[in-house]
């Protein structure tokens, strides 16, 4: 079941900024939540079912099949890999069926506390979405596990997730739409690594996500940020150094960083 937490003052994103397990075994704290910001209460759906609707698993391969065909040309590796493919998409925009994730928390409050149109930050409440990715380990079939073992780990790399799924309809037929793997996309740029970016992979016939994890999960999280408070959290994120400038490394981030660091409120004219 997914737990509902509204938060309605600074005070109140402690806990989901600090959250952590201590682990006995190696004396140490550690996190297994995946972070995922929204500006708004929208329902989660990949980039693909956004564009292509019910038609999603129709024209995937064509889209696929014509991005490696034109990407080749800045990264030869494209080719080797369906999920390189679908990484190196999701990067630069193109519609696919993986869902971004975060391993910080700030960094999904930086989504969802930064508006396109900044006139909209005190319209609506914004969203942050946490995963366990423990039970979404726990919920994958038998092979996928075992693949897994001796790694300490509940993500997988793209070689390791390969040999089990080496295309989508055997992962497809594996998940049987009651799973998503956790994936670590390599580090092909450095907004990947500032971003602590990880994907959940979902799979055709999965239907409608936030059914899926209400249904199948206890530990999933919705943290609804009100939008009284979104302009200090979005202040407060500056301070921490979490700014376009960091999210983006660039003259893209940058100017990003500036435009909205000198925006001007209605309420101060």
């Amino acid at each position: 079941m997914i737990k509902t937490v509204t938060i309605d003052s600074i005070d109140a994103l402690m806990p989901l900024i600090t959250e952590q397990t201590y682990l006995e075994g190696i004396d140490r704290y550690r996190s297994f939540y995946l972070y995922r910001g929204m500006t708004d209460d929208f329902q989660l759906e990949t980039s693909l079912y956004r564009n292509c609707k019910s038609l999603a698993k129709v024209l995937e391969p064509s889209i696929l099949k014509n991005f490696t065909k034109y990407a080749a040309i800045e990264d030869p590796t494209v080719a080797t890999s369906v999920w390189r493919q679908l990484i190196l998409g999701q990067h630069y925009g193109l519609p696919t069926r993986l869902l971004d994730w975060s391993h910080s928390a700030l960094i999904a409050l930086h989504f969802a506390c930064t508006e396109p149109n900044l006139d909209d930050m005190e319209a609506h409440d914004c969203v942050i979405w946490r995963l366990d990715m423990r039970e979404m380990f726990d919920m994958l079939p038998e092979k996928y596990k075992l693949e897994m073992n001796n790694t300490s780990s509940f993500i997988f790399p793209v070689d390791k997730l390969m040999k089990v799924a080496p295309d989508l309809e055997s992962f497809d037929r594996d998940m049987n739409g009651q799973g998503m793997v956790v994936i670590e996309p390599p580090s092909i740029d450095p907004r990947i690594v500032n971003q602590y970016s990880f994907f959940t992979v979902v799979p055709d016939g999965m239907g409608n996500i936030n059914d899926y994890l209400n249904e199948s999960t206890s530990n999933t999280i919705k943290y609804v940020i009100k939008a009284s408070i979104r302009w200090d959290v979005r202040d407060m994120l500056d301070k921490l150094n979490i700014s376009e400038r960091m999210v983006y490394p660039g003259l893209d981030g940058l100017t990003k960083w500036l435009g909205r660091h000198y925006y001007v409120k209605d309420s101060i004219l």
